[in-house]
């Protein structure tokens, strides 16, 4: 089956809570292969690719908010109409 991506956007308590390394401890847990980085506008930005069945499993967990200490409070996800290359699962700095 083919891979799926998604460009995923988080708001809420996600900066400086250890939102992305534990995303990325997530995403490599999975398989999923991308990057997460912070946004100037206090957000979290998410580029993730993956099976079906990898992706919907990812998707809810970032949802849920990988962190202990993080808190999503607005979860928006875009599909890519094309599906990058990416090597492993990278945080962006």
């Amino acid at each position: 089956m083919a891979d799926t991506a998604y460009t995923i956007r988080v708001n809420g308590r996600v900066q400086g809570v250890g939102f992305r390394a534990t995303t990325q401890m997530v995403a490599m847990r999975m398989q999923i292969r991308g990057d997460v980085r912070n946004q100037s506008d206090g957000s979290v930005l998410i580029h993730a690719v993956g099976s079906p069945t990898q992706m919907k499993a990812f998707r809810e967990a970032i949802k849920q908010g990988p962190s202990q200490f993080a808190r999503v409070s607005t979860y928006e996800e875009t599909p890519m109409t094309d599906v990058p290359d990416y090597n492993g699962f990278n945080v962006v700095y």
